[in-house]
């Protein structure tokens, strides 16, 4: 059956593949619980200690491997047992860690990040395994192999003096962040290009013309229904209240009595409204409006 309690660390693996992983988190475990020297030989812990430091090692080994030593109650047994049957993989991981660590380079990562993390991970594996990496070993990693491009950059930073890997990351990593957002607006808005017109602006301001276009004549479809005349709209029309008046009477006429146009062959016979023709009693004198508004009258 698995075991479904809460592990504090992941369970040791029989095949041993995070055995020095696990060494470390054991002992990490173990100290602030006053159960350290449990695991050494000859302790004189109490039998209190021993019992509960036991039960944290089994909780914290695979169910297979649990089984295996099912018969050991003292914890430095176990501890001694499972040393002698995986610490050799030291000697399985020490030679890659130790050929990854030769050829990182800062050149091949895509970003400050991914090179930090995959430094760490390498020099865990070394110091698990016995070989410690100290920071002026990573100071020089790093500027070591800063990209060709970019070595007078690599000079400026060893000029700084930085006796802390963690110190030279941080500007490095700051350094990066500014330049992308850099890039950003750069490719945003190249250089000389003119800022784009907000949309909505853009949309209001043509409403807004729009409202006082005039409308193009087409025709009587567009003519003023009230004035007859073309260019402006029926509410707002500026024409004589008198022509109106004439105007309005001419069509009532012409509904009531249809005109009747006859062409014949050799002679075309083109009939022209006069202005008498706008009023009901064309014997009557007629005064023209001009557009200074004299008067005019015919005899």
């Amino acid at each position: 059956m698995a075991n479904h309690t809460k592990l504090e660390f992941v369970a040791l693996d029989i095949s041993g593949k995070n055995y020095l992983s696990w060494v470390l988190d054991a002992e990490i475990y173990l100290d602030p619980m006053g159960l350290g020297d449990t695991i050494k030989e000859n302790n004189k812990a109490s039998n209190q200690k021993n019992a509960k430091a036991m039960i944290f090692l089994r909780h914290h080994l695979d169910e297979d491997l649990k089984i295996e030593y099912l018969t050991i109650k003292d914890p430095p047994v176990l501890w001694k047992n499972l040393k002698e049957r995986y610490d050799h993989l030291k000697m399985v991981f020490l030679p890659k860690a130790r050929h990854e660590w030769i050829n990182l380079r800062l050149q091949d990562f895509k970003s400050v990040m991914k090179y930090n993390s995959e430094m760490f991970r390498i020099t865990s594996i070394l110091t698990l395994c016995g070989e410690k990496i100290s920071d002026s070993d990573k100071l020089e990693k790093t500027f070591s192999t800063f990209h060709a491009s970019n070595v007078l950059l690599q000079q400026q930073y060893r000029e700084k003096g930085f006796t802390k890997y963690c110190d030279l990351i941080v500007h490095l990593l700051v350094a990066e962040q500014n330049n992308d957002l850099l890039m950003k607006n750069h490719e945003n808005r190249p250089t000389g290009a003119a800022q784009l017109p907000e949309k909505n602006h853009h949309q209001k301001g043509k409403n807004k013309d729009d409202r006082h276009e005039v409308p193009e004549a087409r025709g009587s479809a567009n003519k003023c229904y009230r004035c007859g005349g073309s260019g402006h709209w029926a509410r707002t029309y500026r024409t004589a209240k008198r022509l109106i008046e004439l105007y309005q009477a001419s069509i009532k006429r012409k509904e009531k009595n249809p005109e009747a146009n006859f062409i014949s062959e050799n002679q075309i016979d083109i009939t022209q409204l006069d202005v008498a023709d706008f009023f009901e009693h064309p014997e009557e004198k007629i005064d023209h409006l001009i557009g200074d508004g004299s008067v005019v009258r015919d005899n």
